[in-house]
């Protein structure tokens, strides 16, 4: 029994320590290096998504964010120079082309004596005044009146203002917005949260704003996102229509406009995102059946922002990329590829 604890015990716990010792070796360097190995080799390849060129229809109905705007006034100009006689108008009368505003007393000077230098010296004629009417230039409401009796006016002065009494709804239009509204129509549906129903406004014009606008100092001037959809960037322009008479709305209100640029049936529809170009002609990437991919040349139609008309270049059921290679997906929309072989 001496035997057995002096010598035996004392063995095998120092092989219990050894083969403990052995086994943290294991750990540390030989199972950690396979492990980071095994981190480092892909286990996946990730393929881009496909889409499928299909046929169906398209409205390309372009929705915008305006406001009710009034328009602008016409200034009337003093057609004399002297001194107001009467004022026949107030401020908030309704006018008609040629109603009068006030008189103007003009003072005549006679003309120059024709006697000859031989002739005793006449005496010189005096003044004669007449009286000139100052009239509207156009109808509406008179909304400024800027003379009193006896105060001197000059011809081509401002003297009064006219509002027509009317509303133009206005909107301002991005990249896309402007491309997608270059054959745009006569007409747009109006609707003003809050007030009448959706109406119909006519005269619809797309261009830079007629009047400047003020805009408010951006505080972030001069930074660029680079992430911003340079499509989303505004230009300057707008649209912009008239409300018609009887409709019940107030300058300042926010309104949104819905303009139908046009509408196909049966075409060919294939993802916008898979089309690089949005005006007349682009570029998809075709996939054949082997994998391969082929930047092919497309003509374009109509858009409604989700899909595009593709006229000419492509077939039903044909395979195409869902997203144009090598390129950041568009915000709202998942996955970013580059091109394949």
């Amino acid at each position: 029994m001496g035997v057995v604890r002096t010598i035996v015990f004392p063995a095998l716990r120092l092989l219990v320590w050894a083969l403990i010792a052995v086994a943290l070796l294991w750990i540390a360097f030989v199972r950690t290096n396979r492990s980071e190995d095994a981190v480092a080799t892909p286990s996946a390849v990730v393929q881009p998504p496909n889409a499928t060129v299909t046929v169906g229809d398209v409205t390309n109905t372009v929705s915008l964010q305006g406001t009710i705007q009034a328009d602008p006034a016409t200034t009337v100009k003093a057609t004399a120079t002297g001194e107001v006689a009467r004022v026949r108008a107030e401020v908030g009368d309704t006018v008609e082309k040629g109603t009068p505003l006030f008189t103007v007393k003009v003072t005549v000077e006679a003309p120059p004596s024709t006697a000859a230098p031989t002739d005793p010296a006449a005496p010189p004629a005096a003044p004669t005044t007449k009286t000139v009417t100052v009239t509207s230039t156009t109808g509406g409401t008179l909304a400024t009146l800027d003379v009193l009796p006896g105060q001197a006016v000059t011809i081509g002065g401002d003297v009064a203002t006219v509002s027509p009494g009317t509303l133009t709804v206005s909107a301002p239009l991005t990249q896309a917005q402007q491309y997608r509204l270059l054959a745009a129509p006569s007409t747009a549906k109006i609707t003003v949260p809050g007030g009448p129903g959706t109406f119909e406004c006519t005269g619809l014009r797309t261009g830079n704003p007629t009047t400047p606008q003020q805009q408010t100092p951006d505080p972030n001037q001069g930074y660029v996102d680079p992430y911003a959809d340079p499509s989303a960037s505004m230009t300057g322009a707008s649209v912009s229509c008239a409300v018609p008479p009887g409709v019940q709305v107030f300058a300042g209100l926010s309104a949104t406009v819905d303009v139908t640029a046009g509408t196909a049936t049966g075409v060919l529809l294939a993802p916008v995102t898979a089309v690089r170009g949005s005006v007349g002609t682009g570029t998809v990437w075709t996939v054949a059946d082997d994998g391969t991919q082929t930047e092919t040349r497309v003509t374009l139609g109509l858009t409604d922002g989700n899909d595009v008309e593709v006229k000419d270049g492509l077939t039903e059921g044909q395979q195409i990329l869902q997203f144009v290679p090598n390129t950041d997906t568009p915000s709202g929309q998942s996955g970013a590829y580059g091109a394949g072989s």
